[in-house]
């Protein structure tokens, strides 16, 4: 089937079949490939991407300005005191104003409704680099990294413990279950998915032939080639950092942990920064890191390939 993304927004993968995402993973490996022999592409080529970030970021910001670099287009970095984005100027306007100017807009901050808005009045492809709700462009970087480990997606075990409801479970759930990995979630009940969101990736699975669970019990890991996990305390969430840290410390990817899968080859996964100590520890993070920084390098390629495709 011949797929054509241009003109498309990455606002959450909800919106791309497992076709697109398989197009992307495939493109993305062909561009990291010729980057690696040296080969220079010119894809982007007098192309202008806006940046726009209301929280910092180091895989993001460095993995759109490279990408869009090595194929020749131009980056401009809008931090949250270069704009007036939703405070002097709304977002709708100030969305006109950057789709008059730019041929794509990247958008990195906390409203999931603010980055809809970009999509829906800049009239250029818009990039979810991260919101409170949704991650994808890591998801992207995920499911590349394991295809390069496993040669292949569907039929695997990818089990995610820890916070259960943040951005990056929630995508997670949505690339999983879209490409047809089967989904596994460890997690006190209270951190779980919203049960919409969850019923939703159950449709998707039905499509892609996986499966979703949904449990407290780490045992439930038995079986698992992924594990992965994330910060317990969100950006923004520091407060309750004493809280989730008591509430988490029995879902910690440690050595015990992993030992439960009884498998030799599972990898264990980390979409960065880790804080080792709490939601992994060094002995696993640093056993199974050269995936880990795999993974984080894959963001500049997978963002690469997206904004090839769509701008």
């Amino acid at each position: 089937m011949a797929v054509n993304l241009k003109g498309k927004s990455l606002l959450t993968l909800k919106d791309f079949t497992k076709e697109e995402i398989e197009y992307l993973l495939d493109l993305a490996s062909d561009l990291k490939q010729k980057k690696r022999m040296g080969i220079i592409g010119q894809q982007l080529k007098g192309k202008n991407v806006a940046l726009i970030f209301e929280k910092p970021s180091t895989r993001t910001r460095c993995a759109f300005t490279v990408a869009c670099v090595d194929e020749g287009g131009h980056p401009e970095y809008l931090g949250k005191n270069d704009i007036q984005l939703g405070y002097k100027e709304s977002v709708e306007d100030t969305a006109r104003v950057l789709g008059r100017l730019f041929d794509g807009i990247e958008f990195r901050g906390f409203s999931q409704d603010h980055v809809n808005k970009l999509a829906k009045y800049s009239g250029v492809p818009v990039f979810n680099g991260l919101t409170d709700d949704y991650h994808p462009t890591q998801i992207l970087a995920d499911l590349l990294t394991i295809k390069e480990q496993f040669g292949k997606l569907k039929g695997l075990k990818f089990t995610y413990i820890g916070d259960g409801r943040n951005n990056m479970a929630n995508s997670l759930m949505i690339g999983c279950s879209k490409i047809g990995l089967d989904f596994t979630l460890v997690a006190p009940k209270e951190l779980w998915p919203n049960n919409d969101l969850i019923n939703e990736c159950e449709g998707f699975s039905l499509d892609s032939g996986s499966k979703i669970v949904i449990t407290e019990d780490i045992d439930k890991v038995k079986g698992s080639h992924v594990i992965y996990t994330d910060v317990w305390c969100s950006m923004g969430e520091e407060e309750q950092a004493a809280d989730r840290i008591s509430l988490l410390k029995p879902y910690q990817v440690n050595k015990e942990l992993v030992l439960k899968t009884e498998k030799d080859d599972t990898i264990c996964m980390h979409c960065l920064p880790a804080v080792k100590g709490n939601e992994i520890t060094e002995d696993v993070f640093e056993k199974h890191s050269k995936v880990i920084f795999d993974e984080a390098e894959n963001r500049m390629h997978t963002i690469k390939a997206v904004m090839v495709a769509m701008i």
